[in-house]
Formats: structure tokens, C-alpha cells, sequence
């Protein structure tokens, strides 16, 4: 049986090691790389690399490299310096066969149809508090379709701590934690009305936007207040795909979001595209929200354009076919990736009921750390 982690040969070159697998893969592997990456760089407790790479030089070689059965050994020309590397290792971290992997999504895109599939993203509270399992689910629908609703939570004051604590700690902002969403007498963001909201993301002006926001529903009595939530990443993947000139204005147009919060000493300002990807030309955030738009100021030459863009995305993020709506009941958390799932609410009636939602937000981070923790990704 052939084994990938055999080597069939290797060969020695200027800059880099050569190494034929007994799959007949071929690994590239450059001295600086692999002087780096030696077991011994690396703390034992801490796991961070203590190896200082200005302590060899740029030109550093092997002077010898053995062989056995599951090792190979490198002996350095620099401060006589030996490094043992596992052949598993090795192979599992060779950046040649890493960068010719085909980049898969891990985002399950949705349109309106997911009104009828609610189940799939609506989970138990006490389920996933007490059952690893639920929680692991939990994450990964968040990862996934960025958007579930935890059902029969507690309507406490902050009694959502519980829940969001099982993955990991909050990230605070001028708002608080929670937050109150309910409407009141001058309030310094719209949420705080019964005023309709459109389908936006959250504060936008934050070089780091928050990742994750969870909006925890306590009473909902009011008529009206209907929750809404679109698929920022599929609505963008549809202009890509359509309309590709827009899409491009829109992922290279710098845009100026502003708060000018009356209850803060901070005017805080960003400029940002729309949309922006990531290396792998994946959708990375959609920031929208018209409220907290600045004065757009990009140049004469192109402001048609833009707006011409702005205006039909804005459109297609309200169209039916991608737009679900549904109504949050006492108990509900509304949980959804903010950097990709804009929302938003009807209006509502404030003298027919109460509409009160306590509002949180985690860091996208904590979520795929903690995924990755569940499933052992190794480093």
C-alpha cells in the first residue's frame, strides 16, 4: 500500500530541498522555511515560535540531512543546529500542495426559500447549552449560513450571558452590553424607534465592524416589528455574477460611513467598499447601512456610476426572492453574522405592546476559533 508519508527520494538544491513522496506528490522546501519551522523554534507550554530568525543568516544550508523511517534530520551549517522533522508533518504543512488545493467556500448561500426551511436554522436554548453537540451544530450553522434563531431562551434581563458565553466573551462598544432596543424619547440611533428600519449592517464605521450580533427578544406585544434578514453574500454573488461592472464599483469604491452619536465626545469616520473579498476571492463583508452613511464624496467622474450601483444592490437587498420575514417571539435570540447578514424590522405600533430585544455582539473570530478547537484543526 502506498504511503504519502514515505519518501521515495530527495535531492538537495540551492535554496531548497526537493522531496519525492512514495505517492510521487513532490514537496518544495526552501532552508530559511524550514530553519523557521524547527520543533526545537517552538515553546513547549506556549506553542509560539521563540526561534529569532535574524539569528541565522539569510544564506544558512544543510551541511547533511539524513533519512529513516519517520524523521528527517538536518544538519546546519550555522551555530551547529540540528532539526528533527516528522515526515507526517512535513507533508501535512507542504505549501506546495497547500497552494494547489482548490479554494472551496464554506458559506451555504440562501434566498427566500430558507423562510421554509426555518427549522434547519432554529435550535433549542436548553439543548445547546447542555449538549456539546447542539453547540457544535450552533457555531456551524452560524459559520455556514451565518443566521439561526435559538428558541425557548429565558426573557431575563441579560440572561443571554449564558448562552453566548458557551462560545466565547462579548465585544463591548459605546452602546453597551446589552443593549437596549426599544423605543425611546431622543434616541440616538434609529433602532430606538418604531420607526421601520431597512435591511442594514451594523455599525459600519468601525474599521473592524462587530461580527456577530445576537438580539435577544424578551416582549414583542407590539403589532407590527417584523424581523427581516437577507444573504448580503448571496445578493453580491448574484451582481457578480449579472452585473459585473456594478459589482466591481461597489467592491473598489471607497465609501464614507459616519457616527456623529449626540451622546458620545467621538466622531468616528471610515471610508470602505461595499464589498470586499478575501485572497481567495470569497465575499469577506458586505458594510451597508444607509443610516450611517456619510456624504458621499467619491470623484465626479465616477458618482453616476456608484450610485447607479449603490442604488440597485440597496434594491436587490429588499427584493422578495432573497429577503426572509419573520416575526421574533419572547424568547428568541435572532443570531446572525453581521458582516454578511444585513437586517432589519417593520415599523411597529408602540401604544399597542411592548417591543423590547436586548442586543450583543461577539467577534467573528470567536466563532471560527471555537469551530476550530471542536474540530481539532492542527497548526
Amino acid at each position: 500500500m502506498i504511503n504519502k508519508y514515505n519518501i521515495l527520494k530527495f535531492s538537495l538544491e540551492k535554496e531548497h530541498i526537493i522531496i519525492k513522496w512514495e505517492d510521487n506528490h513532490e514537496s518544495k522546501f526552501h532552508f530559511l522555511w524550514l530553519r523557521d519551522n524547527c520543533p526545537t523554534s517552538f515553546h513547549s507550554d506556549s506553542k509560539m515560535r521563540k526561534f529569532n530568525l535574524l539569528s541565522v543568516s539569510k544564506n544558512i544550508y544543510p551541511k547533511k540531512i539524513d533519512n529513516n523511517e519517520n524523521n528527517l534530520r538536518i544538519h546546519w551549517n550555522e551555530n551547529d543546529h540540528i532539526s528533527n522533522y516528522e515526515l507526517k508533518w512535513l507533508r501535512d504543512h507542504c505549501y506546495t500542495e497547500i497552494n494547489n488545493h482548490k479554494y472551496k467556500t464554506p458559506y451555504i448561500l440562501w434566498k427566500s426559500n430558507l423562510n421554509k426551511e426555518f427549522k434547519l436554522i432554529s435550535l433549542n436554548h436548553d439543548e445547546v447549552i447542555n449538549k456539546k453537540e447542539k453547540l457544535i451544530q450552533w457555531l456551524e450553522l452560524l459559520h455556514v449560513y451565518g443566521i439561526t434563531i435559538i428558541k425557548n431562551a429565558p426573557t431575563k434581563d441579560k440572561s443571554a450571558f449564558k448562552i453566548l458565553n458557551k462560545i466565547s466573551h462579548h465585544r463591548e462598544t459605546f452602546f453597551g452590553t446589552p443593549f437596549e432596543v426599544i423605543n425611546i424619547p431622543k434616541p440616538n440611533n434609529q433602532a430606538y424607534t418604531a420607526d421601520a428600519l431597512t435591511n442594514h449592517s451594523d455599525l459600519p464605521y468601525f474599521e473592524y465592524a462587530p461580527g456577530y450580533q445576537f438580539l435577544h427578544c424578551l416582549e414583542n406585544t407590539a403589532n407590527g416589528g417584523d424581523s427581516t434578514a437577507v444573504d448580503g453574500f448571496a445578493v453580491a454573488d448574484y451582481l457578480r455574477k449579472n452585473e459585473k461592472e456594478m459589482f466591481d464599483i461597489l467592491a473598489s469604491t471607497q465609501v464614507k460611513f459616519k457616527d456623529n452619536d449626540f451622546t458620545q465626545k467621538a466622531i468616528r469616520i471610515l471610508y470602505s467598499p461595499i464589498i470586499t473579498l478575501t485572497k481567495d476571492n470569497d465575499f469577506n463583508d458586505i458594510r451597508l447601512n444607509m443610516g450611517a452613511m456619510a456624504t458621499i464624496d467619491v470623484h465626479p467622474n465616477k458618482m453616476k456610476k456608484f450610485y447607479d450601483a449603490y442604488r440597485f444592490f440597496t434594491s436587490l437587498l429588499h427584493d422578495k426572492k432573497f429577503m426572509i420575514e419573520f416575526r421574533l417571539d419572547a424568547g428568541d435570540i435572532f443570531c446572525f453574522n453581521n458582516r454578511r447578514v444585513l437586517h432589519g424590522r417593520s415599523a411597529f405600533n408602540p401604544n399597542s405592546g411592548n417591543r423590547h430585544l436586548q442586543g450583543y455582539y461577539i467577534e467573528r473570530d470567536e466563532i471560527i476559533s471555537r469551530l476550530n478547537y471542536f474540530n481539532n484543526i492542527q497548526v
